[in-house]
């Protein structure tokens, strides 16, 4: 080994360092001094926690979108109900014994202020769902007549 020129002793040395860091880092042993494996590493815990956030937000977001439908589920029972009980109470109101007796006037003037009273306590329904045919013949639905006897 004496016979070695600088060029060989230099590579001698080199693979000896390259041996001796194999063999630390089988050992366990970690040579970072830039830093780049922490700095990975926080890179990929941004990314994480940054993936657990979205996951969460369409978790929300599917939530949200489920009871949504729940609720215009629910709406349009309510509206299909109310309309079929609607229908019913016209059609029974229609065939009615006394459908076509005229109301006495007081009976009528009854009528038509408790109508105005519940449009002013809610004048946020936008009044009431127009009839086609409120009363047979086109006739006003209550109509004043003579009082009876």
């Amino acid at each position: 080994m004496k016979n070695l020129a600088p060029l060989g002793w230099a590579v001698v040395l080199g693979v000896g360092l390259v041996l001796m860091l194999a063999a630390l880092a089988g050992l366990g042993v970690r040579w970072d001094p830039l830093g780049l494996e922490r700095r990975r590493s926080q890179a990929a815990q941004a990314r994480a926690a940054v993936a657990e956030t979205e996951r969460r937000a369409r978790g929300l977001e599917a939530e949200g979108a489920a009871a949504q439908m729940r609720r215009l589920e629910d709406h349009q029972r309510q509206r299909t109900a109310s309309e079929r009980a609607t229908a019913a109470a016209v059609e029974q109101a229609r065939s009615a014994d006394d459908a076509d007796i005229p109301l006495e006037s007081r009976r009528a003037d009854r009528l038509r202020d408790h109508d105005r009273e519940l449009r002013r306590l809610a004048p946020d329904l936008g009044g009431y769902a127009a009839t086609a045919d409120p009363a047979r013949g086109g006739d006003a639905a209550v109509r004043p007549g003579d009082p009876a006897g």
